[in-house]
Parts: structure tokens; sequence; C-alpha cells
């Protein structure tokens, strides 16, 4: 036991810090029901972090988040106009079509790097087992300092993504607070991705928030059930990683899967005839 807790103690700590705020930021996506923005986004960053490497940036200095985080910036800009289109193509339309040509190029760029097929790996899986715990800390500080963010506008968020139209009667700025809230989406992506990858967050991001909603309907259920929906699965696929010898990114990402699919399985036996049950 000391064994698996000395080499996964830094992995345990990054993925309990990645669900405390991607567990927010997913019900805020599956209630907008842009379910693939976070997939797009992560693209994105990856793109960048690609596009600095092949400039000569060694993978996780600053230099290369923040050529990230500009890449991300701009996916978050193209995402608050493409809302304002959507009477007339569907925002998933330009998150599709944003998450292609973002895979596209970072293929292309990576080609061109010595080691492009582990690079392209990496962009998906991550390495969790090679987090720092500077890493952590200065994750934990961005992510605190969105999190507080979101707290103090909470009731702005929350009016936009559950009821647009009631948030435009009320006086608010559409565009403004949402530019703010994808903004602050491209942030959380951004220092993910350097984490844990493509697939990690959108693993964090959807499947707690999906799970949850299968059996809980207000915001705090379902806050408190996907955190510990990203608890039992960091804890279950960094423990399936360790004992099987499994890449552990895609490992929890496997146990994400394997939990959505006992969820489902629960709620359709308790949605069978003679069942009763009542969601909170």
């Amino acid at each position: 036991m000391s064994d698996i807790l000395l080499l996964m103690l830094p992995a345990l700590v990054a993925c309990l810090v990645l669900s405390g705020i991607h567990v927010y930021l997913g019900v805020h996506v599956l209630t907008r029901g842009v379910i693939f923005v976070d997939l797009a986004l992560a693209q994105v960053a990856a793109l960048g972090a690609t596009f600095a490497i092949l400039m000569g940036t060694e993978p996780g200095t600053n230099f290369a988040y923040v050529v990230s985080l500009v890449f991300t910036m701009v996916g978050a800009l193209l995402f608050t106009l493409a809302r304002r289109l959507s009477d007339r193509v569907p925002t998933e339309a330009f998150i599709g079509i944003v998450y292609a040509l973002a895979s596209a190029v970072s293929i292309i760029l990576a080609d061109r790097l010595p080691h492009g097929a582990e690079e392209i790996r990496e962009i998906l899986v991550g390495n969790l087992l090679a987090v720092t715990w500077e890493q952590i800390i200065k994750t934990t500080v961005v992510y605190a300092a969105i999190g507080i963010f979101h707290w103090v506008f909470r009731k702005k968020f929350l009016l936009l993504s559950t009821d647009p139209v009631a948030a435009a009667a009320s006086g608010m700025n559409i565009a403004v607070w949402d530019l703010l809230f994808y903004l602050s989406f491209g942030v959380v992506i951004t220092s993910a991705v350097a984490i844990g990858g493509v697939l990690i967050v959108f693993s964090y991001l959807v499947i707690p928030a999906v799970i949850v909603a299968l059996y809980a309907r207000s915001i705090p259920s379902r806050l408190l059930g996907g955190w510990l929906v990203g608890f039992l699965g960091s804890v279950g696929g960094l423990i399936g990683s360790f004992y099987f010898d499994l890449p552990t990114g895609a490992a929890v990402v496997a146990m994400f899967g394997l939990l959505l699919v006992l969820a489902i399985a629960g709620s359709v036996i308790l949605r069978r005839p003679g069942n009763v049950t009542t969601a909170h």
C-alpha cells in the first residue's frame, strides 16, 4: 500500500483538483447543451501546446502554457460569437468544426516533431504520473481564482445556462457574460490539458455530470454527486492502473466509462414498472 500511495499520490491529488472545478463546469455544459465544447477547447489548447513545442519550447514550461492559453482564448471567443449565430447554424456545428480543424492541424504540426506519435499520444491521454507538486499547486491556485469568480457571479452564470431567455429579459448583456464564461472555461481547460490530456478533460467535465443527471435535478445535488463520481473515478482508475500496469490517463477514462455503464443500468432498473424514483 505504501508503494502505490507514494507513486500515485501526486496523480490522485491532481485528479481531485481537476474534479473540483470540472464537475461544476460540466453541469453548465450539460445544461447549455454544448456537450462537446470542452473537447473542442481542449483540442485547441493541445494545438497551442504543440505549436509551442514546434517553436522549440519544452513541454510544461510557462511559455508553452501561455501559447496554449492564447489559442484557447481565441477558441472561446469563436464559441461566444457562434452562439449569436445559433438561429442560423447550431452552435454544436461550429464546435465540431473547430474540433476537427484543431485535431487536423495538431497532427500536421506533430508530424514535424522528432517524436510526433508520442506527442499525439500525450496530447490525448497526458501523463498523470509525471505531474509535479509545483504543477498541482499552480493549477490549484488558478482553479481557486476561477472558482471564486464563478461563486461571486453564480446567479448570473446559472441563469444564463438554465434560462437564457430570462437572462436576456433581466437586462443581462448575454454576449459579455457568455464571453466571460468561455474565457474562464478556457483557462480551466488549458491547465487541465497540460496535466491530463484531451480525453481526461472531456471525461471529468462530461461523465460525472451525465451520471448525476440520471438521478438528480437540483444544482447542489448534481454538484455533490458529481464530486463523488469524480473521486470514485479517480481512485478506481489509478488503482487499476497500478495493479494491472495500464496507462494511467486511459485507465481513469475507462473507469469513468464503467461508472457510467453502472449508472445507466441502475437508472433503467429503478425506472422499471413498479419502482418509484424521485429526483432531488
